[in-house]
């Protein structure tokens, strides 16, 4: 019986001038150069036996270099992508230094069927942004998690907040 893949990740949030910001990690390689679409929460895959909670912390461990804050954790649920893997985000209170992100490493054949190997950050920059900043720069298919932390936080988030061009379906 094949598994599907699971990720479990944390998001961490601040609120500043009264709204909230969130930080999210850039993805390293060698696709470094993008920048829509291509920012994430800090995630990873993990084993059936390990909990998800764990996970979710051992990977914003391993990516970003920081300890978690301190605080109760949010469950913001699931989302499944259209490779069918599950990923669970939770959402943490805290302010982190951004810039003092120290991410573990990969190493990948690069340029392809070179028969060269490289090894490249697995994140290689991280940030804070509002909600409607933070949206286009997700992958897609999490950004549905901004929004369910608004409904947390009971702070609006309409559709006049978010940049047309990151709109998704009725999502926003």
């Amino acid at each position: 019986m094949i598994m599907k893949a699971r990720s479990a990740g944390l998001m961490v949030y601040r609120i500043k001038d009264g709204r909230p910001e969130v930080l999210i990690a850039h993805m390293g390689g060698p696709f470094h150069r993008k920048d829509a679409g291509h920012w994430s929460f800090p995630k990873g895959e993990f084993d059936p036996e390990e909990d998800p909670k764990s996970a979710a912390q051992r990977e914003f461990q391993e990516e970003l270099g920081l300890n978690v804050p301190d605080g109760e954790w949010t469950d913001l649920g699931s989302v499944t992508y259209k490779s069918g893997k599950e990923v669970m985000i939770w959402a943490v209170e805290g302010d982190l230094d951004a810039s003092e992100i120290k991410s573990n490493t990969f190493k990948l054949e690069w340029p392809p069927r070179s028969g060269e190997t490289q090894e490249f950050p697995e994140i290689d920059k991280a940030g804070w942004f509002g909600l409607p900043e933070a949206a286009p720069k997700l992958i897609p298919d999490l950004a549905v998690f901004l929004e369910r932390l608004a409904n947390e936080l009971h702070i609006p988030y309409g559709a006049e907040e978010i940049p047309e061009e990151s709109r998704q379906g009725s999502l926003f």
